[in-house]
Parts: C-alpha cells; structure tokens; sequence
C-alpha cells in the first residue's frame, strides 16, 4: 500500500453532490473509494489520483482528457464514466459505476486455469469494449487481468466490464511487483515490444498484445515471458522466444493455439491487425453467444472480410479464413458483407445470360420454321384387317348357244370347215372354255390344290352343205 496519504476520507463530499462511504482499494498511483449519490441514492465508484502520481509532468491533465474520452464509450462491457472533476484539494477524478465481484487476476489465482470456451467468452466480451475505444481512436495500453472486472448480471450470468481505459500512463497497478514502479509506463508483463521501446509510438496492435498474453495466462496459468526482474522482462519481450502454449498446457484446440500465439508476434505487421481479427480467430472455441459477440466486435470497427470459422465440437476445429486489404493504419478490417453482394451480383447475371440464351434459341427456331417449305402430312395408313379365309369358286358350267341367222359361237373356239373333197383325217376337238373370274381383288393365300375334272367334249357332227360344225346338234 502506497505511504502518501488518502486524498479523500469517509464522509467526505465530492463536487457537492458524491458522499464518500469508503475505500475500495489502493494502488501506488491512485485510490478508489465507494460514494452514493447524495440526490439520487446512487452507489457510484470514484477514482483519483495520488499527489505523487500528479508530480509527474502531463498525468493530471492526461487523467481527465481520457476520462471525457470514456463518456462517449456505450460499450454495455465498458465501466462507464459518468462524470469527472477536480478536488477541493487538486486532485483529479473520475466517478464510475459501482460494480460488485472480482477481476481475473483474482479469478486466475483462486481458481488456476480456467476451461477453454469461458477464457474464449471473456477475451470475446473485452474485445467488444476495446474495439468501440479502437473505433474513436483511444488506444487502452494497460490491458491485464486486473483491468478486466468479472461482474454479474441480474440473472447471475458472468459479464466482464474493461477498467481504466485511455490512462496507461497513469495506470494504477494490480498490487504485482512488476508493475509497482512502472505504473506511469503500464504493466510490463502485458506490454508489447513496441511499447516496451517507445511508451508513446504504439497504435491498436499494442492493446492486441495484451489481448494475447491475457488469454495465454487464462489458459495456462503462467506468463508467455518470464523474467525475476522488470529489465529481465523487457528483454525477454522484445528478443526472447515465446514459450509454446502447448507446453504449458498440453491437449488444447491446435487452432486456439495458433489463433494465441498469432496475438503474441513480436513484428507489428505479423500479428492480428485489429481485434475484430483476433475475435473472429478465438469465437469457434466459446459458448453459445460466442459468434454474435465476435460480429459485434466487427461491427463496432465497420471491419470487412472478416469470416467466422464455423463451431465444431471435440478436437477439430477449421481454421477461420480472413480476407482484408493490405492496409495496416488504423483500426480496419475487411467486412464478408463485399464478398456476399459480388457473389449475388454474379448469380444474377448468371441468371440473365441464361434467360437471354433461351430467348435466342427460341427466336431462331421461329425463323427456321418459318422459311422451311410445308411438309404435306403422311397419309395415315389403316392397319389390314384380317379377312376369312376364301373359298375356291364353283367350276364354271358349260352352256351352248341355239342357233341364230348367223352362225356363232358363244365360247367354243372356231376351226375352219374341211371341203368336200376332203375327208376329217381326225376329230376336231372342241376347245376348252374360258372361266369366268370375278372382280379382281386382293391376292388371297393360295388355296389347296384341287383336280377340276375336264370339259366333256363332243364330236361336231359334219354338215354336208359346208357349213360350219355345230356343237350339240
């Protein structure tokens, strides 16, 4: 505990309207105390800043313009500033919220490390509140466990609000030995290369720094750089190798592993680029809410082409795909919404080529038709019909003709008549009579053969006169 005395005692009034009830805690850079509102009974939380914290040249005015910063953070994971001011005695303050729990450094200590999905959710609501201060430019610079409050909501669910943001340099310290006497300069566990170089050139890569060395601490319960003294452990910050997180705690998530150590590289360039990044890399391994917390995260930035891995359960989780410009200043990362519009953009026109194409082929299938020359219908063919079987006609009967004034025959063939000088040297045979056919029709099937007995023949009687033979005379 800081020797220089209390800036405020129980009792005391504060701005005319904040009744000091008691001390909260102290730090060798500040004291909080607990006050109620004297008009409205509100429990409030105050913080100032000790007289041996405002000897050091730009920390007092430091401490308010952040603390105006703070006001305009919404952020439901930012403890809200609701006023600030200065003391009857000179010392600046800061009224906040009062909240009821513990932070992680406490949590860390009691419990060891914690499981993987809750350290996910808390780095994940964090992440919320430092990416709104990212989004109008604050820079946090003293991220650490202590700074993240583990409070409670209504209904007893675990909610981490993010303390003292905008004041690195006039941080008060977690109560570690290390941050003692390097409060003005932050926590020098948590600080990232380049702020261990130079505590004033440092942009939002910094606070993912300590995004990550937070998480590794979670995880493993130890630090990724250990040294016994403050020099020891700048050193090992900005030149020693980082100790693998799997060897600290063997058997976690390959990608959670990667999505970690990504947050601890030593070149600015090589790390996260933004927290929104970082958010989308750790949501497969949290809770329910994990994934609309890391969107939120992105949405507060107005990031894009950020892709969110999808959840899987057991060991094996898909790495997250992230897609941004190669822009580095500021705190900008690349939307999925650009990616999603360029695909409907070429669904649609794929779907007006198709349209047009069809279109095409059905009009010049209307020109072909129309120039072809009319095809005449093939006449439709009746399938035959089977008819009965035929039977053969009756054998034709022989008639004669009577006689007329004319000889004639009506179907016997005619020989000529021998002279009377001339004697028949052998019968005339009458020839055969034609048959009698029908109308020609269909060939029919060929009927059994049949022995048609043949014609009677008769011997023509000699006429002596010299006429012709008469038949049947």
């Amino acid at each position: 505990m800081s020797s220089s005395p209390d800036p405020v005692s129980p009792g005391d009034v504060i701005g005319g309207k904040y009744r000091v009830e008691r001390v909260l805690g102290r730090g060798g850079m500040g004291v909080v105390v607990a006050a109620t509102h004297a008009e409205l009974g509100q429990r409030v939380a105050i913080k100032f800043l000790l007289k041996e914290a405002m000897e050091s040249e730009g920390v007092a005015a430091r401490f308010l313009r952040e603390g105006r910063t703070m006001v305009q953070l919404t952020s439901e994971h930012v403890a809200r500033v609701t006023d600030v001011g200065t003391h009857d005695n000179g010392a600046p303050y800061l009224v906040m919220e009062y909240l009821e729990g513990q932070d992680l450094g406490a949590v860390l200590e009691a419990r060891g490390p914690l499981p993987p999905s809750e350290v996910v959710d808390y780095l994940l609501q964090a992440c919320e509140a430092v990416a709104e201060a990212h989004a109008r430019q604050v820079v946090h610079r003293d991220l650490k466990p202590g700074n993240l409050f583990l409070a409670r909501r209504p209904d007893g669910s675990p909610f981490v609000k993010v303390l003292d943001f905008g004041i690195s340099k006039a941080a008060e310290p977690s109560g570690n030995k290390l941050t003692q006497t390097a409060a003005v300069m932050g926590s020098p566990a948590y600080m990232s290369p380049e702020q261990v170089r130079s505590t004033t050139s440092v942009d939002h890569r910094s606070d993912v720094w300590s995004l990550g060395v937070i998480a590794y601490e979670l995880l493993s319960g130890k630090l990724p750089f250990e040294a016994p003294t403050m020099s020891g452990m700048f050193a090992a910050i900005v030149a020693s190798p980082m100790v693998p997180l799997a060897e600290r705690r063997p058997g976690l998530p390959r990608e959670l592993q990667r999505a970690v150590e990504r947050a601890l590289v030593k070149e600015v360039d090589g790390r996260y680029r933004s927290v929104a990044e970082f958010a989308a890399a750790l949501a497969p391994f949290g809770g329910d809410g994990a994934r609309i917390s890391a969107q939120r995260v992105t949405r507060q930035l107005g990031a894009s082409s950020v892709e969110f891995a999808p959840t899987t359960t057991g060991g094996g989780v898909s790495a997250v795909s992230q897609r941004s410009n190669t822009s580095t200043t500021g705190p900008h990362v690349a939307t999925g919404r650009s990616g999603s519009s360029r695909g409907l953009a070429l669904a649609l026109g794929a779907v007006v080529l198709v349209v047009a194409a069809a279109g095409a082929g059905a009009y010049l299938m209307q020109q072909r038709t129309a120039s072809a020359p009319p095809v005449s219908p093939e006449p439709v063919r009746p399938e035959p019909v089977a008819r009965p079987e035929p039977t053969p006609p009756p054998a034709p009967e022989v008639t004669t003709a009577a006689p007329a004034a004319t000889p004639s025959v009506s179907v016997a063939a005619v020989t000529p008549a021998p002279s009377a000088s001339e004697a028949p040297s052998a019968p005339v045979k009458a020839a055969k009579a034609p048959v009698a056919r029908g109308p020609k029709q269909a060939r029919p099937p060929a009927p059994p053969k049949t022995e048609t007995p043949p014609a009677p023949t008769t011997k023509p009687k000699f006429d002596p006169l010299g006429g012709s033979p008469l038949v049947g005379r």
